[in-house]
């Protein structure tokens, strides 16, 4: 759900935070106070263009950031996050931030990342359905309706199984494409993998084993200097008449005096006697050390050589020999597959033949299902309809198949990830018209109400959480406003729900109500927006009935207190 949403410096607000509420949040206010803003920001936050001219005036730049709870968002949102370089949610709240500037300058941030509009729109489509004069609107897109028939008919194993079976038939496309080559190239292409081959396999390349080898290299490199160094050691630990053990001697026994005059110094004795050990052990290893540097200039030129041959392996064929071993196993699997190229092709056209019969059965099952779903969901769609106003509108759904004998011998069928189905949305809203694509309906009234019928119906089963209505009662009164009201209700059970609104029974349904002010202060003019308390919403919708009377009054508090009493029983 929407949590925050902050807006500084866009049209008539200055700087603004509302906190939403869980279920259905009406948002109302006199005309012209900035109701709509609400869509202005969130669109802004979700990738839309920025218009410069939105900036309110005096200021050089407008910023809009939202903060959703994510802990029950179905969507690949932390793989997406993951694979864009983007930080991850903490907490479950998902920051989405957009500055932009009157010079044209452009900033958009996931969690503080920056990142692009495109990024920003792609994790709108998961998070926000929007109705109303610009809409941003998955249920437009026909794969979207698509996937919500077959979330409303529970189709979604079936379908994720043709999706992996048409996964596993594309990879013996890309297999198959790399066999069939002209005899010329095939020539190549066995001579260049037996050269990689041959070339990675006869270095006998070890795992790790550069770190080794130079090792291995710099001291042989270095070894004169390093017996030169040595020799130094062993010399001023015990080769000359001032050698270090022999100054230790002579400590012991001043020490070993010390001890007879002062039996309470023995402990400097015994310490004397450990440091000797360490010292004793250090000369034996040094002596070691020293025999062990090899001054052989041939072990040298070979480790040379060596270091030499993993880095050309490396600038040929990975970053690291790790990197380069993989290659040249998967070079050995590609020129053993063009070896065997008649028999690999035989195999790989016997497996695309098995998997095509089991999309086929798959993509029939689903396009039969789908045809028994179809009259349901629209009959259930028309019924909301027509509680919604359109009493005798018609609500259909084309489908059309891809069939077997559609293909010629020589193609490759054109499946879907979703089957063999494309289906649209049609809607006729009067009598005696021709249904037409839901895309295609002008009137952004009629569009919110279709929108909110479908989405009353397919509220258990779409995933968006975030719906924002407005308009959805143009040309709208009487019955149909509670109608809509109690709709907007249904679906909050399910989704959070913003609602800009002039009818006072869509707004008394809610479960908060925000009340949008245009003030004038220090000479400038500002939208204001309030979570109203169950006082000012009496006020609220007594103005929306047409003023403060006490009969508006009374009338509003009925209002409020219908709702409520129609709340508690569906509860």
């Amino acid at each position: 759900m929407l949590t925050t949403l902050r807006i500084k410096n866009l049209a008539l607000v200055d700087d603004l935070t509302v906190e939403l509420q869980p279920g259905y949040n009406a948002i109302t206010g006199e005309t012209g106070a900035g109701k709509s803003i609400i869509m202005g920001a969130l669109n802004l936050v979700l990738g839309q263009r920025a218009d410069r001219t939105l900036i309110r005036s005096g200021a050089d730049n407008c910023s809009v950031e939202a903060v959703f709870d994510v802990e029950k968002l179905n969507s690949p949102l932390k793989n997406f996050l993951e694979e864009n370089g983007l930080e991850p949610c903490e907490e479950n709240q998902l920051v989405l931030k957009r500055t932009f500037s009157a010079a044209g300058t452009n900033k958009q941030f996931v969690n503080g990342s920056p990142t692009t509009l495109n990024n920003l729109a792609s994790i709108g489509e998961w998070l926000v359905d929007m109705h109303g004069p610009h809409e941003h609107q998955s249920l437009l897109n026909p794969s979207r309706q698509l996937a919500i028939l077959d979330a409303f008919g529970g189709l979604e194993k079936c379908r994720n199984r043709f999706a992996e079976t048409l996964q596993k038939r594309a990879g013996l496309e890309r297999a198959k494409a790399e066999l069939i080559i002209d005899e010329r190239t095939y020539a190549q292409q066995i001579d260049l993998l037996r050269h990689q081959v041959n070339e990675i396999s006869s270095a006998k390349l070890r795992a790790g084993e550069e770190t080794e080898v130079e090792g291995e290299y710099t001291r042989a490199s270095n070894a004169s200097r390093l017996l030169q160094l040595g020799q130094m050691a062993q010399e001023i630990l015990s080769e000359n008449e001032n050698s270090l053990l022999n100054q230790f001697g002579a400590v012991g026994r001043t020490l070993q005096e010390l001890h007879r005059v002062d039996p309470a110094a023995g402990c400097l004795t015994n310490l004397h006697e450990q440091a000797l050990q360490i010292i004793r052990e250090l000369q034996d290893e040094l002596s070691s050390y020293v025999e062990r540097v090899d001054l052989d200039p041939a072990k040298l030129h070979e480790l040379e050589e060596r270091i030499n041959i993993l880095h050309s392996l490396k600038r040929k064929y990975g970053h690291t020999l790790a990197e380069v071993i993989a290659f040249g196993e998967g070079a050995w699997e590609k020129l053993r597959s063009l070896e065997q190229r008649d028999e690999e092709l035989a195999r790989i056209n016997a497996e695309t033949q098995k998997l095509d019969s089991e999309l086929w059965k798959i993509g029939k099952e689903i396009s039969t299902e789908r045809r028994k779903l179809i009259p349901k969901l629209c009959k259930s769609v028309v019924k909301h309809l027509n509680d919604l106003g359109f009493k005798q509108s018609q609500f259909e759904i084309s489908i059309s198949s891809l069939l077997p004998k559609e293909i010629k011998d020589d193609e490759k069928p054109a499946f879907l990830n979703s089957g063999l189905d494309t289906i649209e949305f049609l809607f006729a809203p009067n009598p005696g018209e021709p249904a037409r694509p839901l895309r295609a309906i002008a009137s952004s009234g009629e569009m919110a109400r279709v929108m909110l019928a479908l989405k009353t119906v397919l509220a258990a089963e779409d995933e968006v959480p975030v719906l924002v209505f407005d308009e959805v009662d143009a040309n709208i009164g009487g019955e149909t406003a509670t109608v809509v009201g109690e709709k907007m209700l249904q679906i909050a059970r399910q989704r959070q729900v913003l609602c800009i609104t002039h009818l006072p029974a869509v707004a008394a349904a809610a479960n908060a109500h925000f009340c949008v002010n245009k003030e004038v202060k220090s000479g400038r003019t500002i939208s204001e927006i309030t979570l109203l308390d169950p006082t000012e919403r009496i006020t609220e919708i007594a103005r929306m009935l047409g003023g403060q009377s006490d009969a508006a009054r009374k009338h509003a508090k009925s209002l409020l207190m219908e709702n409520r009493t129609a709340s508690r029983r569906k509860d």
